[in-house]
């Protein structure tokens, strides 16, 4: 995989959400209360909620409304019956896209996601058509600068290693280590407790190859992946794309 692009793309992606403060808490509260419902409402239990929670804690999210999202999915507050919902298909170029999503209403996402799909040069697949392609497994990525000087690239392999990494991918900027999907929980909490910066995390589903997106195609592709992220009942879009780092720096201007 190329991780340095895949590092720029969660650079762009990340300017974009953050754009979108209150859509985050929303999708971050969803994932919570969903969590809290399907593994129950003890964070020490239920590895998921307690993945859910340091997300949320991380993005500045206050305790209060973190405490009524599990509430809510424990059914000890009134609050909307989400079911989670995947959707697969293909984007201009070729790429597959693996959207997740948290809904009230099964038919209107369906339809919503089929119309973007649409309109952006994609089309929406069967059920399985590109899952095959994407592994779950956790991501972090380390932004160099403001690690230690002094930790050079055996250092943080070294760490990333004892942390239970099952690889690690090393650049000028980014040290991005890659998890087991049971270990994400456990190396968020070494790193914080380590002090270690996280400036990227994800429990991803990692592509096992990528798709070279052609320079004229790009800005369609993103925009299709900034629009499907957008809609208020998608958590999360994943895609096999891999694009040049100058190209991607220019669509980010």
């Amino acid at each position: 995989m190329s991780g340095h692009s895949k590092w720029n793309t969660i650079k762009h992606k990340k300017a974009a959400t953050d754009a979108r403060r209150g859509k985050l808490f929303t999708k971050l509260l969803r994932e919570i209360t969903v969590a809290a419902r399907l593994g129950g409402g003890d964070p020490k239990a239920n590895p998921r909620l307690r993945g859910a929670i340091l997300d949320a804690r991380s993005n500045s999210m206050p305790n209060d409304n973190i405490e009524r999202a599990v509430k809510k999915g424990t059914g000890e507050l009134e609050g909307e019956a989400y079911e989670e919902v995947i959707y697969e298909g293909y984007g201009p170029g070729g790429v597959a896209v693996l959207v997740e999503g948290q809904t009230d209403n099964r038919n209107r996402t369906a339809q919503d996601i089929r119309h973007l799909f649409a309109r952006h040069g994609g089309n929406l697949g069967e059920s399985g058509c590109v899952s095959w392609m994407f592994n779950r497994r956790g991501y972090f990525a380390l932004d160099r600068a403001a690690l230690d000087k002094a930790m050079d690239e055996e250092k943080l392999t070294d760490l990333a290693l004892d942390l239970g990494a099952d690889d690690v991918s090393i650049a000028d900027d980014v040290c991005e280590i890659y998890t087991a999907m049971e270990d994400f929980t456990t190396v968020q909490e070494e790193l914080e407790r380590l002090g270690i910066p996280i400036a990227a995390k994800e429990l991803a589903m990692v592509p096992q190859t990528q798709v070279e997106v052609p320079g004229d195609r790009v800005n369609q592709v993103l925009r299709l992946i900034e629009a499907l992220e957008d809609h208020d009942d998608v958590q999360h879009v994943w895609a096999n794309l891999s694009i040049d780092e100058k190209v991607l720096a220019a669509q980010s201007r």
